[in-house]
């Protein structure tokens, strides 16, 4: 009768060990499907410049967020990366300022020739063969340009959009050409543009718009973005018009706060850049001013949201390795329904982040979960291929070797 029972309750173990290996299938299945299918969607492929001799500047302000006369201010010249010139007649824009037309002076592409049909050029110039350069050697006009960023709200990581309100200064010596300001990541609403100041050699704006900056989730959940927000005027040359950092009027306003992340610095630089070759001689640059605000994710929610449920689904499915041998049973059902879970609390964090070619690091982190269950489901399947003798010793040895084991995969995961 005893040998019966226990032959009965071998075949429930094999049974239940069987179900609990087709569980790990289907969860390791769609563990590797999450991981594979993580691939990048791609993104619009930027034209690589090469650097130049026109140097560009760049501010730094260090600390969260500044208040009057406490920002530590470092600046340093950077040498510039090119782009090219884009912009051929005169024309109104929705988000830039006044249009060229507004001017009495001709443009240069009016004034180049072609006498043999083809791309205009003019035959007197020495820096840039481009139709849209000037035909002369006269120095550009530098302008300064300041921003103070008001506010960031509604950004969102899966998508690398924001709304920012800014104030936007652009200051000269010599009277500034008419402008055609751009924002190539972004753009503006035309109901919030106001304009305060409109001065040949003084310009202020306010204004709001949506703009877009590729996150990067390598350090995800501890990951820090770069917010940008890049202005240039694509009709006029740096032959013409040469943005320069206000390093003075380049901040945050009092009180500024990014809802759900912490400020870590305010970067202001400016550079000039080319597209590769539209046309023949298609060799001018333009000046860009890009204002980057780098934000960093609260360190003691992330821990909260992602690091410690994994390692309560571990902790918990560790228990099973103190359930003795002989409820073979039980000790078999403590793994499946983590491994489970695991695989459900991985796909959920997966559903707030794009698509990415890379692991993050709670990837990383949810790799270690799954192997740390598969350790503790091995050792119980071990416990059938041994001898009945030497299960007890199995037992003992798992007890063991499975949670230091597990631990190591854990630091492990945690730090790379």
């Amino acid at each position: 009768m005893r040998a019966s029972k226990a032959m009965r309750r071998t075949r429930r173990s094999r049974a239940q060990l069987l179900v609990n290996a087709a569980c790990l299938a289907v969860a390791v299945f769609a563990a590797l499907w999450i991981l594979v299918g993580r691939r990048d969607e791609g993104s619009s492929v930027a034209f690589a410049a090469a650097a130049t001799a026109n140097g560009g500047s760049r501010i730094t302000i260090a600390g969260a967020v500044p208040d009057a006369g406490s920002a530590i201010i470092t600046t340093e010249h950077t040498e510039s990366a090119p782009k090219v010139a884009t912009g051929g007649k005169e024309k109104d824009d929705a988000n830039g300022e006044r249009a060229a037309g507004d001017s009495d002076q001709p443009a240069p592409i009016d004034l180049a020739i072609a006498p043999d049909g083809g791309v205009p050029f003019h035959p007197g110039a020495t820096h840039f063969k481009s139709p849209f350069a000037r035909p002369d050697d006269g120095p550009p006009v530098k302008v300064k340009v300041g921003m103070l960023l008001n506010s960031v709200d509604d950004y969102d990581v899966k998508t690398g959009t924001f709304t920012a309100d800014f104030f936007l200064s652009l200051t000269s010596v010599l009277p500034m050409p008419p402008l055609n300001l751009q924002f190539p990541n972004g753009s503006l609403d035309k109901e919030k543009k106001e304009v305060i100041a409109d001065k040949p050699t003084f310009k202020l704006y306010r204004l709001n718009g949506s703009f877009k900056s590729a996150a990067d989730l390598r350090k995800y959940p501890f990951d820090s973005q770069d917010l940008k927000i890049i202005v240039e005027d694509d009709s006029r040359g740096i032959d013409q018009l040469d943005f320069v950092v206000d390093h003075d009027h380049t901040q945050l306003a009092r009180g500024f706060r990014a809802v759900g992340w912490q400020v870590g610095y305010v970067e202001a630089r400016t550079l000039s850049q080319t597209y590769p070759d539209r046309f023949e001689n298609d060799d001018l640059f333009y000046s860009r001013y890009t204002f980057t605000l780098g934000i960093d994710r609260f360190a003691t929610s992330a821990a909260f949201k992602v690091f410690v449920p994994a390692f309560v689904i571990v902790i918990i499915s560790l228990l099973g390795m103190w359930v003795p041998a002989e409820e073979m049973e039980v000790r078999s059902n403590s793994g499946a329904p983590m491994l489970a879970g695991a695989v459900l609390f991985h796909f959920a964090l997966m559903q707030e982040l794009p698509a990415t070619s890379y692991l993050t690091r709670a990837d990383k982190l949810m790799l270690g979960v799954y192997v740390s269950l598969a350790l503790g489901m091995v050792s119980t399947w071990f416990m059938f291929l041994v001898k009945e003798h030497n299960v007890p010793k199995v037992f003992r040895l798992a007890r063991i070797l499975v949670p230091v084991l597990s631990a190591l995969t854990m630091a492990l995961a945690c730090l790379t």
